[in-house]
């Protein structure tokens, strides 16, 4: 196991995983300064709470052009149904929500939600609400919204093909350099009085993994003997990664101070670091591949666009080429194996 607490390097960009090689790659893929949504992102704004079902409300014939959702009726509320495909949506929209929802009593909680969402819009269709300016054109924003979310999912989906993934695997692992991991375990006190005490116990023949529960302050590897898994130097604050570095396999340190405080620090193996196989990083490699594919999708459709600002001071260029987004990297950063 790896602890993701001390001694770990105070870095708030540090990835806990094995795979932070790819994963550290994908950060970089952002479409047009991270904005653009994801293929799940919702066409309607979430309601952020159940409201119970009115029997007051008014109601209204349904629009005669209503598309029809698949799946079997589960039900009908004022004449209108409810099929599967309308609770899966609603589920998908709301499903943080229902996460302490037990199972046997979610089906009902979706029901309620849609059967709600259809009195309420009888209600504002009664008012005529969509008559008005302002909701039609929040209306074509949402759908335009949805539109392009729609299109960069088909754009990703047709380019995640295992073809692809596999040569941005190869091209990454091409680029990996040995690096040297140890797997340690270490002790965490407050004073080097204290470390000493720890380290005389351990060289009479004390249990490492024993001594760490009952007295290192790491409260993340405590619980698993002072295991801190494999990492490698970079992953852990100087002053540790030295020390541990330095000691053979089964070899105690003296004390070591950091800025959490003395440790007592056994290597139990080294190694290489190993490549981790294609399946281990394949959801990594098809975030990778999908987003470099809507980036240079839009890139495309931007080359061909003329951007006029019609908000630049009069001394401006009236109008200028929509700039590109900045390319991905070709391929990610060498994977590392995942734990």
């Amino acid at each position: 196991m790896t602890s993701t607490s001390l001694p770990i390097r105070p870095d708030p960009f540090r990835l806990p995983t094995r795979t932070a090689g790819i994963v550290a790659a994908l950060a970089l893929q952002v479409l047009v300064s991270g904005c653009w949504p994801s293929a799940d992102d919702k066409a309607a704004k979430d309601t952020n709470k159940m409201t119970p079902m009115a029997a007051s409300t008014p109601a209204a014939a349904p629009a005669a052009t209503a598309p029809k959702s698949e799946g079997a009726v589960v039900a009908k509320i004022n004449g209108t149904e409810i099929r599967e495909g309308d609770l899966k949506m609603a589920e998908e929209n709301i499903g943080q929500q229902l996460a302490q929802v037990p199972p046997e009593a979610k089906r009902d909680y979706l029901v309620t939600y849609v059967g709600d969402m259809i009195l309420l819009t009888q209600a504002a269709e009664a008012q005529k609400i969509a008559d008005s300016n302002e909701f039609r054109v929040q209306l074509d924003f949402m759908r335009k919204k949805l539109l392009m979310a729609r299109l960069l999912d088909t754009e990703a989906k047709a380019a995640s093909t295992d073809a692809a993934m596999r040569k941005v695997y190869e091209d990454a692992t091409k680029q990996m350099k040995p690096e040297e991991e140890v797997h340690a375990r270490h002790i965490l006190v407050e004073t080097e009085d204290e470390a000493k005490a720890v380290l005389e116990e351990l060289k009479n023949g004390g249990d490492f993994a024993e001594i760490a529960k009952s007295k290192s302050k790491d409260p993340g590897a405590a619980a698993e003997g002072g295991d801190l898994g494999f990492f490698s130097k970079d992953q852990m604050v100087p002053e540790f990664a030295d020390a541990a570095f330095k000691l053979e396999k089964g070899q105690l340190s003296d004390p070591v101070k950091s800025p959490f405080g003395w440790h007592v620090i056994r290597v139990e193996e080294k190694r290489t670091r190993p490549v981790p196989d294609f399946e281990t990083v394949k959801p990594q490699l098809e975030s990778f591949v999908a987003r470099k594919a809507q980036s240079e999708y839009l890139a495309k459709l931007r080359e061909g666009a003329k951007l006029e600002r019609l908000d630049k001071p009069a001394d401006a260029p009236a109008a200028t080429p929509m700039a590109a987004p900045p390319k991905p990297a070709e391929t990610p950063a060498a994977p590392a194996e995942q734990k």
